[in-house]
C-alpha cells in the first residue's frame, strides 16, 4: 500500500510539473514585428489609400515633360513616383493636382499631401510649411540672348547696370537682389513663362533661374540664349530643393524618410544622370 501511494505521488508529482511546464510556454510572448508607422495604409493621406501630389501648371521641362507630370518623365515627376513607391503607393494611387507656386509657400492647409515644384528649403518658409529632406542640390544662374549687354559677362559687377528680372518668390529673385544688386530696379515676373518672353522681347537683359532651368531654356526654348554663368551658393549647407507640406504635417517625417532612402540607394543620382544630364559646366561670376 505504501508503495502505491509513492508511485501514485510520484506520478502526480511530474503531471503538475509538466502542466506548468505547459502553462510557462502557452503563456509566453510571442514575437512579433514593430509596426511601420511609414506603410502607406498608416499614413493619414488626404484620400484614404491614394497619395495627393501638387505642382505647379505650365509644368516646366526639364523637371516635367510636356507639361504633363503624371506621365513619369522629367526629374520631378520621377522623383516624385520614386517617393511614392518608397511609401507604397502604387502609380495608379497617385493624384495630381494643380497647385500654383504662390499658394504652396504661404501658410495654411494644402490640397496636397506634398508638393513639388523647384521649392528652395529656406528658414523663412519654414515658417509657413514643412519641408521633406532636400531631394536635390542647385545653385542659380543667369541666363541672355546672344549680343546682349550681359553676353560675356564675367562677374557680378558686369551685371548690375543691366535690367534684370526673375520670378517673384523664388531664390531666383532673391539672388538678384540680395546677390547682384542691380543699380536698375529689378523685374519681378509671375512666372518664367512670361519672363522668358520679356527676355526675347527685350524688355530685359538677362533673367535669373536656377542652374538646370538655365540649360533646359537655352537650349530648347530660346534662339541663341546664352547661359552667362552661375552663382556661388551663399546658403549655410547649400541650397536645395525640398517636398513641401502643410505645416505640423504628419507625414513629413515618413516622407522625408523616403527622400533620404532615395539618395542612400542612389536612386536621386540615376533620376538626376537621366534627366538632368543636359545640365553642363557655367563659369562662377564672383
Amino acid at each position: 500500500m505504501a508503495l502505491r501511494c509513492t508511485v501514485l505521488a510520484i506520478a502526480a508529482s511530474t503531471s503538475l510539473l509538466l502542466m506548468a511546464c505547459g502553462a510557462r510556454y502557452d503563456t509566453a510572448p510571442m514575437a512579433t514585428s514593430a509596426p511601420d508607422d511609414c506603410a502607406a495604409s498608416n499614413l493619414a493621406t488626404l484620400a484614404a489609400g491614394k497619395l495627393t501630389i501638387g505642382t505647379d501648371k505650365p509644368a516646366f521641362g526639364p523637371w516635367f515633360s510636356n507639361d504633363d507630370p503624371t506621365n513619369g518623365e522629367g526629374f520631378e515627376s520621377a522623383v516624385a513616383y520614386a517617393v511614392a513607391a518608397k511609401l507604397g503607393f502604387a502609380k495608379a494611387n497617385v493624384t495630381w493636382v494643380v497647385a500654383p507656386f504662390a499658394s504652396v509657400i504661404v501658410p495654411g492647409v494644402k490640397q496636397f499631401d506634398f508638393d513639388i515644384n523647384q521649392v528652395s528649403i529656406t528658414d523663412e518658409r519654414k515658417k509657413s510649411v514643412d519641408f521633406s529632406s532636400g531631394y536635390y542640390d542647385v545653385n542659380q544662374a543667369i541666363i541672355t540672348i546672344k549680343g546682349s549687354k550681359i553676353d560675356g559677362a564675367k562677374s557680378i559687377a558686369d551685371l548690375r547696370n543691366a535690367t534684370l528680372g526673375a520670378a517673384i518668390g523664388t531664390t531666383s529673385y532673391t539672388t538678384l537682389t540680395d546677390v547682384i544688386k542691380p543699380t536698375t530696379l529689378p523685374v519681378a515676373f509671375d512666372d518664367n513663362d512670361i519672363a522668358k518672353q520679356a527676355l526675347v522681347n527685350g524688355q530685359i537683359d538677362g533673367l535669373i533661374v536656377d542652374l538646370p532651368t538655365a540649360f533646359f531654356i537655352t537650349a530648347a526654348e530660346l534662339e541663341n540664349g546664352v547661359v552667362v554663368g552661375q552663382f556661388a551658393n551663399a546658403t549655410a549647407g547649400g541650397e536645395q530643393f525640398g517636398l513641401v507640406l502643410t505645416k505640423g504635417s504628419s507625414l513629413t517625417t515618413c516622407v522625408s524618410k523616403a527622400v533620404d532612402a532615395l539618395r542612400a540607394d542612389g536612386t536621386l543620382a540615376r533620376i538626376q544622370e537621366q534627366w538632368l544630364a543636359q545640365v553642363g559646366v557655367a563659369p562662377v561670376l564672383e
